[in-house]
């Protein structure tokens, strides 16, 4: 039926993203994972599909799915990542500083986390149907050192921080601190939390960090593709009951994200256009 229903929406005459396909990853698109067998589809534009199964009947799974977009949602939201000449989709600056920091009327948001978390391979996901707008990924931890600043035409913009922990720059602090309390147009953080290990004591103390500026700000379980069900089960609840015991201003509903095999890409996609006020959602949810 999501097969038949997303077909139909992407039918000869709906605007779609005008791209080289063999320039772009072949899942990076919703055009394409609808090639794949419907579970496999299922799992990858709602991750935590695959995961119910598996949780025990005593858990609330009403709290991993406040967000739930339709297929449509979703292909609205997919456009704005896709660059036209009316849509430009670039690299546009960096900062060491808050004061450095480019002067954008657009809503903004950011992605932080701990070194080696996937921060830079989740965005360099995000605009993979754009795929001349570099974002460099390194597999040498603490590669991110400045604030990357990423325009999505007039839509919104996306910002790539310094990672944490291990190789982070010496002032990490004194650059991420103002600009969470001060960026006037940040409207969203993802935190990234890393599948495979759980949370660390560095991503607590960035958690902290967020529920001191009291900026609204949502978790982002990567590397979901890195471990079994089980571990990322576990991981997944003991996240929970922090989220739900210690933290005011986090979105409930953590996403899943594999930024390898596109697992929740297209799904983040939809909460950054919904959040930014770039989309109208076509069915009601809590964000």
């Amino acid at each position: 039926m999501l097969c038949v229903q997303l077909r139909l929406w992407l039918q000869p005459g709906t605007r779609v993203c005008a791209v080289t396909w063999q320039s772009i990853h072949k899942l990076a698109s919703l055009q394409k994972a609808t090639a794949l067998p419907q579970k496999k589809m299922q799992s990858l534009l709602y991750p935590f599909s695959s995961l119910q199964g598996y949780l025990d009947r005593s858990v609330d799974k009403s709290q991993f799915q406040l967000f739930h977009p339709s297929l449509e949602d979703m292909v609205e939201a997919e456009k704005l990542f896709c660059s036209s000449p009316s849509h430009k989709i670039d690299y546009y600056t960096s900062a060491e500083r808050m004061d450095h920091a480019p002067a954008l009327k657009q809503p903004e948001v950011c992605f932080i986390g701990r070194s080696n978390v996937g921060k830079s391979s989740l965005i360099k996901a995000l605009f993979s149907l754009t795929p001349e707008v570099e974002v460099r990924v390194s597999k040498t931890p603490g590669h991110t050192k400045k604030m990357n600043f990423f325009r999505v035409g007039k839509a919104f913009t996306i910002v790539d921080m310094p990672g944490y922990g291990h190789n982070a720059p010496k002032d990490f602090v004194d650059m991420v601190e103002p600009y969470l309390y001060m960026r006037k147009n940040l409207v969203r953080t993802f935190l990234l939390v890393d599948g495979s290990v759980g949370l660390q004591k560095a991503d607590l103390i960035a958690l902290e960090m967020c529920e001191e500026m009291k900026c609204p700000y949502v978790m982002v379980v990567t590397k979901i593709d890195k471990c079994g069900h089980g571990t990322l089960l576990t991981n997944l609840i003991s996240l929970q009951d922090v989220v739900k015991t210690q933290t005011t201003n986090c979105f409930p509903q953590p996403f899943l994200i594999s930024s390898l095999n596109f697992g929740g890409v297209y799904f983040l996609r939809c909460f950054i256009a919904h959040v930014t006020g770039s989309i109208r959602l076509k069915d009601t949810c809590q964000s």
